[in-house]
């Protein structure tokens, strides 16, 4: 039974996809179906912002982003979780996920732009699908399974997804954080936005680390922000010409009235209320 269901929401080729996985890095086909597949259990099982005004303007500015350092001509999807945590996280393919309680801790439109330049990163450099892969490997059984296939998983794990996409999906090495600030950091600066944006969001949610340590509790599970990290990006932004900095956007208008909106909604109740 469980069989044919998996059958009916991801089809043939998705679940070949699935069986080839552990003898190779995938295609970028097989990488657009198994997170098409991830990306529609995580919309049914985690409550999301759904107003056309939010929705336009993070896919505005995310687009703006990946549109200049895509190289794969993949369809961008970002999409923001109405959960008051801090988190954010990327499923291979293109679709990036940032929580309701991330986007407010930021004041600057370069600070949410950094966030999706560094989850971009992630899917840019494939490291959300080489965590895929490496699951698959580990051979792990239902907990493998979970990862790439979260509806094998109803009844049994309960909350699964929503575990994995608060914090084991996104849990990259040091060297793949470390890849994605730098280039975090390029991707921004390639869209015309003040790169200055990703140390100071680290250094805001250090500061909330120290204030409320439960609300930021799953980004450092699975985004480590050490004090180095903000001094490296904050090296990678000396080397630049001050001239070309000065012309960078760190605000608009429309960051502002995105987040006065965003603001005006009412919130999805946490469970258990």
């Amino acid at each position: 039974m469980r069989a044919r269901g998996l059958r009916a929401q991801l089809g043939g080729a998705a679940l070949a996809a699935l069986a080839t996985l552990a003898a190779c890095v995938p295609s970028t086909g097989q990488e657009l179906e198994m997170g098409n597949a991830y990306a529609q259990q995580i919309e049914q099982q985690l409550p999301m912002v759904r107003e056309p005004e939010v929705d336009r303007y993070i896919n505005l500015l995310g687009d703006s982003i990946a549109r200049v350092v895509d190289e794969r001509g993949l369809t961008w999807r970002f999409t923001v979780v109405d959960q008051p945590e801090v988190n954010a996280f990327a499923v291979p393919g293109g679709h990036i996920y940032i929580n309701r309680g991330l986007i407010e801790k930021t004041v600057t439109m370069s600070e949410l732009a950094g966030v999706l330049g560094h989850e971009i990163a992630h899917v840019t450099r494939r490291h959300s699908v080489n965590q895929m892969v490496k699951a698959q490997r580990a051979n792990v059984g239902l907990t493998g399974l979970c990862l790439f296939v979260p509806s094998a998983c109803q009844g049994v794990a309960g909350a699964g997804v929503e575990l994995i996409a608060q914090g084991a999906f996104a849990k990259f090495s040091r060297d793949d954080e470390t890849e994605a600030d730098r280039f975090g950091v390029q991707y921004v600066t390639r869209a015309g936005i003040d790169p200055r944006g990703v140390p100071s969001m680290f250094r805001i949610l250090m500061a909330e680390r120290e204030r409320n340590p439960s609300g930021v509790e799953a980004f450092f599970a699975s985004h480590p922000v050490e004090e180095s990290r903000v001094e490296d990006t904050e090296a990678l932004v000396a080397q630049m010409d001050p001239a070309v900095l000065a012309s960078l956007t760190r605000t608009t208008p429309a960051y502002q009235a995105f987040k006065r909106r965003l603001a005006s909604l009412p919130r999805t109740p946490s469970k258990g209320r």
